[in-house]
Order: structure tokens, then sequence, then C-alpha cells
């Protein structure tokens, strides 16, 4: 009689069977958490919808639209004249306005403007933020007046003298200088020496005249003059200045065009 499998045959004779079927769970398992394309799909609708909405959000819907427009930073000019120039779109997406284009519409209408920045103040808003020119001496021409900036720039004519402000007189027809280094030239010197005043003396003076580069002669109040020379050593000359007018108060005529010997004379 022929003895049965032992129990570690029996056991044995399982083994691949169950190997098999683990095997093939275990395929099946890896099979299923495998599906990137499914996932990967989801995913690309997901931002595809997203982004439609976004653009729909920004272009399409009431939600961002311009409303208002508010201007800032004027002084001589008027918010209504800005506004006008401006243009800014009402009721055109925010994200659509073109800034650019109305900064460079303003610059190109108001010389006064030396920088512009147009910003958008979300949801409903459009800024336009202004700093004009301010003059820091004025040239006299038919009865009006030109104003000219710290850079040198003439970008503005008024009728009426703005108060504070020197008068230019660039008496230098016959210079040599003119011819050498021309009106411009002689004009950004006299910006130069203006600039480098202190405020006290700035708020004295009441003409700067040039006669040629190295003749620059301040009037100011009071019948006093100072010669001044050319714009070097402008700090300098600055300094010896307001140290004169305050040793001779009761001088009437300064020179500070070498500095390390100044002189001051009259009364």
């Amino acid at each position: 009689m022929a003895a049965g499998p032992t129990t570690a045959e029996k056991r044995g004779a399982s083994t691949p069977k169950e190997s098999s079927e683990g095997s093939s769970g275990a395929g099946a398992r890896n099979r299923t958490f495998r599906a990137p394309g499914t996932r990967a799909l989801l995913l690309a609708l997901a931002v595809l919808l997203l982004g439609a909405g976004g653009f729909w959000a920004l272009y399409g819907s009431s939600w961002f639209r311009v409303e208002q427009v508010r201007t800032s930073g004027t002084a001589v000019l008027t918010p209504r004249e800005i506004e006008a120039v401006a243009a800014v779109p009402m009721g055109a997406p925010l994200v659509g306005v073109d800034t650019e284009v109305i900064e460079a519409r303003l610059r190109e209408r108001f010389p006064r403007i030396g920088s512009v920045e147009v910003v958008r103040s979300w949801p409903h808003g459009i800024g336009l933020k202004v700093t004009e020119r301010k003059p820091v001496l004025l040239m006299e021409k038919g009865g009006k007046f030109i104003e000219v900036d710290t850079a040198g720039v003439r970008f503005a004519t008024v009728d009426t003298a703005p108060r504070g402000v020197p008068r230019l007189v660039l008496d230098s027809a016959s210079s040599p200088s003119l011819r050498r280094f021309g009106a411009d030239r002689l004009l950004g010197e006299a910006v130069r020496v203006r600039g480098e005043l202190p405020a006290e003396i700035a708020r004295d003076t009441r003409v700067v005249r040039v006669t040629s580069y190295d003749s620059v002669t301040l009037e100011l109040t009071g019948g006093r003059t100072v010669f001044w020379g050319s714009g070097e050593h402008g700090p300098v000359k600055a300094r010896v200045l307001a140290a004169l007018l305050k040793a001779t108060p009761k001088a009437g005529h300064f020179d500070v065009s070498a500095p390390t010997a100044p002189a001051s004379s009259g009364s």
C-alpha cells in the first residue's frame, strides 16, 4: 500500500500555486497604481479649467474693470487736465489697460511732467502718480517767463513769474564763451550755480547773470552782488559766501571766484 503524501509534500505542492496567486495579485495591484495617464489627464484638465476661469474673471467678467481714476502729485496742473489727456478706458478690463501708452501720452502733452507712473489699483481703479518739474530759474522773453528746472530743461512758459525763483540773464551775446560752449552749456552752468546755493542765499537771489563761462554774477536783495566766477568749486564757494555775508553784513559786493582768497567791499 502506497504511502500518502507527507505534510511537507502537501505544503510544498501548494507553494507554487500560492506563489503564483500572490504574484498575480501584486501585479494587478501594481497595474492599478501605474495608471498615470488618467491622473495626468485629470490634472491637466483642472489646470485648464483654472486658467480658463482666471482668464474669464480678468477679461470677461465685471469683477475687475476700470471704474475710477485717481490723480496725485499735481501742483500747477489739475487732476482734471491730467485725466482728460490720460483717457483711461472706463469699463475696460483692468488687466488690459496699456499703462505705458498712457504714460507716454501724458509726458508728450505736458512737458511740465517730470515723471508719471500709471498703476493698477485692484479691483477697479487706475492711479496716475505725477511728479511735476519745479523751476529753479526763469528766462524772461516777450513779457513772459520760461521756467527752467534743475536739469536745465525749459519746460513751460507762464505769464506771471513764480515767487522766489531767480531770473536768469544770459548776457553773453558778444562773449567768446557763447561760440565755444553754446547757450545750452551756459544755461547749464547757471543752473549748476543756482543749485549749489545754500537755501537762505537762494531765497535772497533775484538774478543770476551769465556773461561768459567763467563769469557768473548773482544779484541779491538789498542791491548786493556776488561775483561767482565759473561754476567750478561750487560747494566751497557757497560755504565761503555764507561766511562772508555773516562776517561783513554791510558789504555790498562779494567776490568768491577764488574761494581761497575771497573778498567783500562797499556798503
